[in-house]
């Protein structure tokens, strides 16, 4: 129908930073050169953040995507009508702001299921808010495994030369441990080398995270290393990929910063994160606020395209005007290579 791809972008949960770094990204006509963006949520919740913040953007509320305008500068909301804005407090957990975001999310993944958008992008949701709701997800990642049926998916976060999947991401990291197995390494370092081609990466070469100190030190300090990491590497290697590891991870990501990975592969949550985060968000000391907050989370293993900001909702700055828009533009960017890439291959 369109000549661009159609992304759908999710409000995030109407009381964060989610609606202002919506309608800040799409106030960089940039965004209209590379794509039809469609934001998904309360029209009411970004006709206000646009009055509050004095935003030179008006909203289009429409119920069908055929009836978006796709033109700079007259931002088109598919309109869900869940947000009561006399209750909507900035910064404050609630069940109304929960499902609220709940829905934007559920209602993207279907326009995308049923071919109506191209890509989809997230916002950031607050995950006390949606169990509040009633939505007991981890996070954005398990509602769209839910909504798709899909049962083989990976978390990978995209900085500049950082490129990393996690074996793991919402369980504790006693669980986490116990995740850490030969199969699934192998499922994630296909996903990750399939992920990496749709994103237009040429080194496909992967590193594995070790799970223990120095990657267990040949059994010293926990086997995991030698008993599930290592065979799994082993039979990725068997199968023609280009992989290294298990690898101590201080040494790993300070050589995959530099490019000498394409991908890294993560054995838990905060292994990949804390790493990323060093490398994408910037913190001004003197205003204690983030200067700059950059980085793509991507899942992969989906039918649909789905990237996202890799910040949250950051409550403590809601309503202030002051949110980077940064990672919201890279997600959408991101989404329109991943929807090129998939129209290519298809053709």
């Amino acid at each position: 129908m369109f000549d661009k791809p159609v992304v759908g972008i999710t409000m995030g949960d109407p009381a964060s930073i989610g609606p202002e770094i919506a309608v800040k990204a799409l106030l960089d006509k940039d965004i209209y050169e590379i794509c039809a963006p469609l934001l998904v949520g309360d029209a009411d919740v970004f006709k206000d953040i646009i009055k509050k913040l004095r935003l030179k953007a008006n909203i289009n509320p429409i119920q069908k995507v055929s009836d978006a305008k796709f033109q700079y500068g007259v931002i088109d909301v598919y309109d869900l009508h869940n947000v009561k804005l006399n209750k909507l407090v900035f910064g404050q957990v609630s069940a109304m702001a929960g499902d609220a975001a709940f829905q934007s999310v559920k209602k993207v993944i279907e326009l995308a299921m049923m071919g109506e958008i191209d890509a989809t992008v997230t916002g950031p949701i607050n995950k006390k808010s949606i169990n509040e709701a009633g939505h007991h997800f981890a996070g954005h990642t398990e509602i769209y495994a839910h909504f798709t049926g899909i049962k083989k998916y990976a978390m990978l976060l995209v900085e500049d030369n950082l490129k990393v999947i996690h074996v793991s991401t919402h369980v504790s990291l006693r669980q986490a441990c116990d995740l850490v197995k030969k199969e699934r390494i192998l499922e994630v370092i296909e996903l990750l080398y399939n992920g990496l081609i749709s994103l237009g990466e040429t080194n496909l070469k992967i590193g594995v995270a070790g799970l223990n100190p120095h990657a267990g030190d040949s059994g010293l300090f926990g086997t995991e290393d030698e008993f599930e990491i290592l065979p799994a590497v082993e039979e990725a290697l068997a199968r023609g990929y280009n992989v290294e590891g298990p690898i101590p991870p201080d040494t790993l990501f300070a050589k995959a910063a530099t490019g000498a990975y394409g991908g890294v592969v993560a054995m838990y949550h905060d292994q990949g994160h804390i790493p990323f985060k060093l490398a994408g968000f910037k913190w001004d000391a003197e205003k204690q606020q983030m200067s700059s907050v950059k980085g793509v989370n991507i899942t992969l293993g989906l039918p649909i395209i789905r990237t996202s900001v890799d910040h949250g909702t950051t409550f403590e700055i809601a309503g202030k005007g002051i949110a980077s828009p940064d990672a919201m533009i890279l997600a959408i960017e991101s989404a329109v290579q991943l929807s090129r890439y998939r129209k290519q291959i298809i053709v």
